[in-house]
């Protein structure tokens, strides 16, 4: 896991380690690689051993969002890994802290326009997926909003939750209990449709930023150079636990829908989130410096 526990991916990985676990007939370790927005465990992974026992839960983040923003990487991610299959895709949620005065998207555009610059938002870094999205709502809302990041989605929902910081852009899974608890309020979903999970929750394009769209992906990878025989195991493996009914539905209760595919389908979507983030990146302006 290249991010510390407690976040969407961590769910994710974890729901599904523990099945892969049951299959495979040995432990799957959880091993959270935390840090530089991804790249610290990206690193790790990309240099582990090929022989299919390390494999990395592999975010949009680490896999196409960091690669339109640094050269600098220590790993590419076509060069350096074996896609093996995608996970789940999901929404963000766009949240607030409940005493900020926005009780949804417009009102919280308004807010911003009023005080240029002097509402923030939390990420879990910079670079990540998470402030990819809030700089596209910022940059289609024509609010101006400011940068604040942190090191793990862990520490940023303590700065919002005590109201250091505004908002932020979050997994729904991860989010959900903090919305139920009053700890946040849930102002908008990032994705065109709204969700199942939270089905009283407006999209942001309906409630005030026409034709926004953003969500988060998660897959698994293996270091590049793993025998196709024990990626093709594993993918078949990941099919079966992506197909399991109860896990389905406790997926899909927080948010996520389960997306199986082949390795060559999981390489072709890379490519091509590479490309639209690549687009996005140039579009906003956003760089790392």
């Amino acid at each position: 896991m290249p991010f510390p526990p407690a976040g969407g991916g961590d769910i994710v990985g974890r729901a599904v380690g523990e099945r892969l676990s049951e299959r495979l007939g040995q432990q799957v370790v959880i091993d959270n690689r935390g840090g530089a927005s991804t790249v610290i465990g990206a690193e790790l992974a990309a240099r582990a051993p090929r022989d299919g026992y390390t494999l990395m839960l592999a975010p949009n983040t680490t896999m196409a969002v960091l690669p339109s923003l640094r050269r600098d990487l220590p790993y590419d991610p076509v060069r350096d890994f074996e896609p093996v299959s995608l996970l789940t895709t999901s929404p963000y949620l766009l949240v607030v802290h409940p005493a900020l005065p926005a009780a949804n998207v417009k009102e919280l555009i308004a807010l911003a326009k009023a005080k240029p610059g002097r509402i923030d938002y939390a990420t879990p870094g910079r670079g990540t997926s998470n402030h990819l999205a809030a700089e596209m709502f910022k940059l289609m809302s024509g609010a101006d909003f400011r940068h604040v990041p942190f090191k793990g989605t862990a520490q940023a929902y303590t700065s919002v939750m005590g109201g250091h910081v505004s908002m932020m852009f979050v997994s729904t899974a991860s989010a959900l209990p903090h919305v139920k608890a009053g700890r946040l309020r849930a102002l908008g979903i990032s994705t065109a449709q709204r969700n199942p999970a939270v089905p009283d929750i407006p999209t942001i394009a309906e409630a005030g930023v026409p034709g926004y769209h953003a969500a988060s992906w998660a897959g698994i990878v293996a270091p590049r150079g793993t025998p196709r025989a024990i990626v093709d195991k594993l993918n078949a493996l990941l099919a079966e636990v992506l197909r399991e009914s109860e896990l389905r539905q406790r997926l899909a209760a927080q948010g996520y829908d389960p997306e199986p595919s082949t390795p060559k389908a999981f390489a072709d979507f890379i490519r091509s989130e590479l490309a639209r983030y690549g687009k996005l990146v140039k579009a906003a302006g956003i760089t790392l410096d």
